[in-house]
């Protein structure tokens, strides 16, 4: 089963994310933490907006079960993402001045 969505990032999912090899393999570990959980962030981000626009769109259309799932869903997503906010703040914390 396939689906599709409106969004402008590749969505491939290869999260291995091979390119940039040379990049890459000088990055420390935390780096390439900090990235991926940057990345995570912001692509949960645009998910949780696009289940609030359907859930808004299932609202007009009489479809309050599946806007209240959909906007549940955004929920969870945003939930997901204050522990990868945690686990970014764990890698990256604040120097004392």
């Amino acid at each position: 089963m396939s689906h599709h969505h409106d969004h402008d990032h590749d969505h491939c999912h290869d999260h291995d994310h091979h390119h940039h090899h040379e990049v890459q393999s000088e990055m420390s570990f935390e780096e390439k933490m900090v990235k991926l959980l940057d990345h995570w962030i912001r692509h949960n981000d645009d998910h949780a907006g696009t289940y609030r626009e359907w859930a808004e769109k299932a609202m007009e259309n009489r479809l309050d079960a599946v806007a209240d799932l959909l906007n549940e869903a955004a929920r969870l997503t945003i939930a997901i993402n204050l522990r990868f906010e945690a686990a970014l703040a764990a890698l990256t914390p604040e120097k004392p001045s």
